[in-house]
């Protein structure tokens, strides 16, 4: 599976005057340093827990459907790791929060692709990861593409503005903005000054993906 960002944040989930008060800085002279740190750090944080803080649109791509269970193994092979093991076969997306499916696709070998109607297919978007599952009778013809022959386009994230992500991953954000304000010199990885401080992690640890 891959996944491409096609619409990046609008705002960042921090402004610069939120990291400035924090810091207790009253000056300009580090403004382009801070509103690097501030992209930085939510970066971090998205990647690291597979989130979509402030709204954005993805493109999630996989191979094939997902077979049913018991059905044996055909062109499509075996069932894929991101498949969940229902007897309905679902995808997963590996993003969260999931707003909204925009557009489904499916490619052919020379990028052409035929548009699925987003209303053949069950969402469960609240879940994490969210659930996609193809409603019975819905036509799903494989892709002609043998690799990222089916596009999901999505829309994630908690909301389009700072507000809307939750206080405390904001409030991980500025203690992470913070450190690396005040560790700025080359660090050797591994060491104690270069580690996300445990006050960061304890905070972003409610969104932390559980791991069976």
């Amino acid at each position: 599976m891959a996944t491409v960002l096609t619409r990046a944040p609008a705002v960042e989930p921090l402004t610069l005057a939120d990291v400035k008060a924090h810091l207790r800085i009253d000056t300009s002279d580090e403004d382009g340093l801070l509103q690097t740190l501030i992209l930085t750090s939510r970066m971090h944080i998205e990647v690291a827990l597979g989130l979509a803080l402030i709204t954005q649109a993805w493109s999630c791509y996989f191979d094939r459907w997902p077979q049913a269970l018991g059905s044996p193994p055909g062109v499509a092979g075996l069932r894929d790791a991101h498949f969940a093991p229902t007897a309905a076969p679902a995808l997963t997306l590996p993003l969260f929060p999931i707003a909204s499916v925009d557009a489904i696709r499916i490619y052919a070998d020379d990028g052409s692709f035929a548009a699925l109607p987003v209303s053949d297919f069950t969402l469960d978007l609240a879940s994490r990861p969210a659930r996609i599952a193809r409603r019975v009778g819905a036509a799903a013809p494989q892709p002609a593409r043998r690799m990222n022959g089916i596009e999901f386009a999505v829309t994630a994230g908690f909301g389009a503005t700072p507000a809307d992500v939750p206080a405390p991953i904001r409030q991980a954000l500025l203690l992470l903005v913070a450190h690396w304000y005040e560790h700025r010199d080359p660090i050797e990885i591994g060491k104690i000054e270069s580690r996300v401080p445990d006050a960061v992690s304890a905070l972003l640890a409610p969104w932390a993906p559980v791991r069976l």
